[in-house]
């Protein structure tokens, strides 16, 4: 055994116990483990568990009735279980340390499962005062009930389950909007752009506005001008501490958990109508006939925004639908509309080396009672291009002024094995399609193909899926899907802390010692944030579905081997799994019925109606 596990031995109060029952040796002053028995780290799965071993090459798997009260992350001895006519098995013995200090759980038929992961737990704490369906959180260092949540029947504390299973809990701290942040005194220094007739552009609901844009048509020039978030918040002080452990604004269908308190995120740094703000702007000017850069100036300034947006009175502007206007939005919606003609033209040489992806976004509305109501489809529109092509310069521009390190957005090229899972998902669906001299091509080509079969965002979806995912990284590296030699996030450091460090950069030319280490940690909340909001939503699917058992609704196969389908009417985008497959191809448009709706695993359950 090495010495970190004679340690964790030591600290657990086990040794002389496990000594005792020969699960232990000491030969020769130093501690062997008996060979009948193994440790490891324990990985929870879907279905059963993993032990991870620091010395073999094979991970054994344990049935979750002999995880004995273990939990994922934990280090735990087990014992290799002889069975003359089964499968051997493994069943933890001793648990050494355990990697959560609490844990969700939930009260059923007088028993107790975790929530996550829905595993049943040995506990000695009294619980006649609890009702069934009771969640509570466990303290798994005293096995007592450490506090109530609530009961699954109530759907207000979705949100707090949510967060709890992927560690962002604290963002309900109140304490957090009252982190003191500095007040930047006015400087000569900034440039005065208060003159030009700035504008945002962002969804009904958003209240941060992080950028805001101008076309100068005569110069071919761009501003693109953001909150100079960084004159707010310094680094290391407490509220920058706290900003980089949240990493960015949570997003939820009925709220935002933002990465700033309001006072910052919602006000002051928001560039707000009508008021002077503080900004970061970007002025690109851009070659209108090869449309390249031909020069790009960063510089601190002070705008007013004029006018406040939405994507869909823009999109009503571009088709030419201006509604009622005032003279001053006449003039901003005429240069909008010039800018819009030109970033066009940009995107069209960019996707000479990108991807133009289609895909829809689902967006759940929720009532005062946290019930889901329905769920819009959202693409992408003509407003979005005219703002993501703005916010791309930018971007771009900001990575160029960085040399090898810094803070880039990266995306590595997909793996020649995805590739060929892709085509070979491709061929099920009667789409031939082969690997080119490049990845590119490739995709391409797959693209071009679907169109025939009417399957464009399908496909875009499985490409999407065979791709790795972006990351943040301490070195100068390419961005595969947007097509960049280098690319980094400038454009939302109200809501992105990497775009706030990146602003620090680019004004001292100082890269903090620990970057890479900031940008590891922001690529794992990245994920963990995504988890926490699917949940959610999942709660909300299911909540919804339970009330329509024996309801039918039309679905699409996304996932044959796993019998998986979506809901395309109704509680669009609700996954369930189906218990009667037939051979129908993915894909396809199915009929299914809903037999059984389980609220604490959010799994829904149908029957494929023919």
């Amino acid at each position: 055994m090495n010495k970190e596990q004679i340690k964790l031995l030591q600290n657990s109060g086990l040794l002389e116990k496990l000594i005792n029952n020969d699960v232990i040796k000491l030969k020769h002053g130093e501690y062997i483990l008996n060979t009948k028995y193994l440790i490891g780290t324990i990985e929870i799965k879907y279905k059963y568990a993993l032990l991870h071993l620091e010395t073999d090459d094979f991970t054994p798997h344990i049935e979750f009735d002999d995880l004995n009260g273990a939990y994922n992350g934990d280090i735990v001895i087990a014992k290799k279980v002889f069975h003359p006519r089964a499968r051997n098995k493994i069943k933890v013995e001793f648990i050494l340390n355990k990697q959560f200090s609490t844990i969700l759980v939930y009260k059923k038929d007088y028993n107790f499962w975790t929530l996550k992961e829905n595993i049943p737990i040995s506990y000695t704490f009294e619980h006649n005062d609890l009702k069934e369906l009771d969640v509570i959180l466990l303290d798994t260092k005293t096995n007592q009930i450490s506090r109530y949540i609530g009961n699954l029947s109530d759907p207000k504390i979705d949100e707090e389950i949510s967060l709890i299973i992927y560690h962002e809990e604290y963002r309900l701290n109140s304490g957090f909007e009252d982190l003191e942040f500095h007040i930047p005194k006015e400087s000569d220094n900034r440039v005065d752009l208060s003159h030009l007739n700035f504008s945002t552009i962002d969804p009904d609901t958003a209240k941060d506005f992080d950028d805001a844009i101008y076309y100068d048509e005569k110069n071919s020039t761009i501003y693109v001008a953001i909150a100079d978030v960084s004159s707010y918040v310094l680094p290391n002080t407490a509220i920058d501490k706290e900003a980089r452990k949240r990493a960015f604004s949570l997003y939820l269908p009925h709220k935002v958990l933002p990465m700033l308190p309001h006072k910052l995120s919602s006000d002051l740094c928001s560039l707000k109508p009508d008021v002077p703000r503080l900004s970061f702007v970007f002025k690109i000017e851009v070659d209108p006939n090869s449309l390249n850069i031909i020069d790009s100036e960063l510089f601190e300034a002070i705008i007013i925004s004029k006018k406040r947006f939405t994507y869909g009175r823009i999109d009503r502007v571009l088709a030419g639908k201006l509604d009622q206007y005032t003279a001053l939005e006449k003039d901003i919606f005429d240069n909008l509309t010039n800018l819009y003609k030109f970033t066009q033209k940009l995107r069209a040489k960019r996707l000479q080396k990108g991807y133009d992806f289609r895909t829809v976004e689902n967006k759940l509305n929720l009532d005062k009672n946290f019930e889901l109501v329905n769920v819009e489809t959202e693409e992408s529109t003509p407003s979005h291009s005219l703002v993501e092509e703005c916010m791309l310069l930018a971007n771009i521009a900001a990575a160029k002024r960085l040399k090898k390190r810094g803070i880039f957005r990266t995306h590595e090229e997909p793996s020649m094995k995805s590739m060929q899972n892709l085509l070979t998902e491709l061929g099920l669906l009667g789409i031939d399609a082969s690997l080119k001299n490049d990845i590119h091509q490739t995709i391409l080509e797959i693209q071009k193909q679907a169109k025939k079969y009417l399957l464009v965002s399908e496909v875009d979806d499985l490409i999407i899926k065979a791709q790795q995912q972006a990351v943040y990284n301490s070195n100068a590296s390419g961005h595969f899907g947007l097509g960049f030699d280098r690319y980094s996030h400038f454009t939302s450091p109200i809501r992105r802390y990497a775009d706030l460090v990146l602003h620090r950069i680019l004004k001292t030319g100082e890269i903090p010692t620990d970057i890479a280490n900031i940008c590891d940690e922001i690529s794992i909340k990245e994920r963990e944030i995504d988890q926490a909001v699917w949940d959610f939503e999942d709660r909300k699917y299911a909540r919804w579905l339970e009330k329509r058992i024996n309801e039918i609704f039309v679905c699409e196969i996304v996932d044959v081997e796993k019998k998986v389908a979506v809901l395309k009417q109704g509680a669009i985008g609700a996954r369930v799994k189906f218990e009667n497959y037939h051979g129908q191809k993915l894909f396809s448009k199915v009929r299914i019925q809903i037999k059984n709706v389980n609220i604490a695993t959010k799994e829904i359950v149908g029957t494929i109606i023919s």
